[in-house]
């Protein structure tokens, strides 16, 4: 492909969003003495006058690409759009307290659905104490663009980024690996067979939990409280949105370290394996390279392994190593096998 001139140019497809963030943004240099952290992490990170930290992210949600409303309820949208923000802010160990949100909308949506999109993102707001404190509001050709900015707050000693993990220092992720892209193939399954015969009412019950998951992940702000109960500061930490394995590379490029863990030890829900059954693949794969499930991924010093076994909803899966970007999964066999990333990635033939 080329320029109008005939200078050959560079797809977006096949540098993909990781590569592009780095090329668009690399020429800016920062003016401002208070930035502490940039481009590069789950959040950008400002000092403040009285020694705390200003946690700031912004995310988009696109009709057609993070969402289908055919089976997306409105309500569900609209909290999963706020959640998803809040989780950039717990990876970081903060607390998210405020948020912008712009949407970008056609005439397709009445009033009431927009209310009702609203009230999804309310009531997120309401659960974790934060306020919403402006947005935009514009008109589109088609479809529904939501754009959301968080800020949230840190002390200066108690943050986490993706930086700072350290050979022997145990990996940990919350929750469960795997079941929001469960429900996302089952939600499709049941949106083909409504397309084929819409007389046909879905039955989700067999897969309530593994839907849920997909339409309205989980909050991890239990975990940042317990942290903060029993003082533990992981030496870095990231949320999985784009699939394990991915985010494991995050922290292993930023750290300059590489990881070992265990494919037995992954914490996978008996939904997520019924759904790997039922569609004949591989049930670590979904683990791996789901995406969406917005759990926390962090290394702890062993020193802390006690503290973080006694809470339930933590699990480790592996430790750190020594030789930067070398990721190996111990299967069931005992074998060992590298890891490549292969999660999500915007512009890519995913």
């Amino acid at each position: 492909m080329f320029t109008n001139s005939g200078v050959p140019f560079t797809s977006i497809e096949s540098v993909g969003e990781f590569r592009l963030i780095e090329l668009i943004t690399r020429d800016f240099k920062s003016f401002s003495p208070h930035l502490v952290q940039g481009i590069g992490d789950d959040a950008a990170v400002i000092a403040q006058p009285d020694g705390s930290l200003l946690l700031i992210s912004t995310d988009a949600m696109v009709e057609g690409i993070h969402f289908d409303c055919s089976y997306t309820p409105l309500k569900h949208l609209g909290y999963k759009a706020a959640i998803t923000n809040f989780s950039d802010i717990f990876a970081m160990n903060g607390k998210p307290f405020a948020i912008t949100v712009s949407i970008s909308v056609s005439n397709q949506f009445s009033v009431e659905a927009l209310q009702e999109l609203y009230s999804g993102i309310q009531i997120a707001c309401k659960e974790h104490e934060v306020d919403l404190i402006g947005g935009n509001t514009t008109a589109i050709k088609s479809g529904l663009h939501i754009g959301i900015t968080v800020l949230g707050k840190v002390a200066a000693d108690r943050i986490s980024y993706r930086k700072g993990a350290k050979p022997y220092e145990i990996l940990c992720v919350t929750g469960d690996l795997g079941a929001a892209y469960a429900g996302l193939q089952i939600l499709e399954r049941e949106k083909a067979v409504y397309l084929t015969n819409p007389s046909i009412q879905p039955d989700l019950s067999e897969f309530a939990y593994v839907v849920e998951r997909q339409l309205r992940p989980p909050s991890r702000k239990e975990v940042i409280n317990f942290f903060e109960k029993a003082n533990i500061v992981p030496t870095a930490m990231i949320d999985i949105s784009d699939g394990l394995v991915s985010e494991i590379y995050h922290i292993c490029k930023a750290s300059n370290v590489g990881a070992t863990f265990y494919q037995n030890k992954l914490p996978i829900d008996y939904q997520t394996i019924k759904v790997a059954e039922l569609f004949e693949l591989p049930v670590t794969t979904y683990a791996l390279y789901g995406g969406e499930d917005y759990e926390l991924l962090f290394s702890i010093k062993q020193t802390d392994y006690e503290k973080v076994s006694a809470f339930r909803g933590i699990t480790p899966i592996g430790y750190i190593e020594e030789t930067p970007l070398l990721v190996r999964m111990v299967q069931a066999d005992n074998s060992v096998v590298d890891i490549k990333p292969m999660g999500y990635e915007h512009f890519r033939s995913n």
